[in-house]
């Protein structure tokens, strides 16, 4: 992975995380659920950074593409290429919360 890469991640997911980390720290229900919303807008964001394509998958009966995996695409797929793309950024899910 370049800096250059490495960089635009850091920029996309820098101020979801912010606002991820005001959220999180707050113990009303509804602040609880924005938290959440903006995970997944992370792992969006990486999903999105680092999927170039998918092969040998079809998604309501079309080819499937990185956009359409996240729009439609099976849940646990997304999940393990996201802890693929996690990975290859240098950290795991259990360093990440360390």
């Amino acid at each position: 992975m370049s800096l250059g890469r490495r960089i635009e991640l850091a920029r996309r997911v820098r101020e979801i995380g912010r606002k991820l980390e005001f959220f999180a720290a707050g113990n009303d229900a509804r602040e609880k659920l924005e938290a959440a919303v903006l995970q997944c807008e992370i792992d969006r964001a990486y999903l999105e950074w680092g999927l170039e394509a998918v092969e040998g998958l079809e998604i309501d009966g079309e080819k499937a593409t990185p956009e359409t995996l996240i729009e439609r695409g099976p849940l646990d797929l997304a999940r393990e290429i996201l802890g693929k793309i996690r990975g290859e950024c240098g950290l795991s899910e259990t360093e990440r919360k360390n």
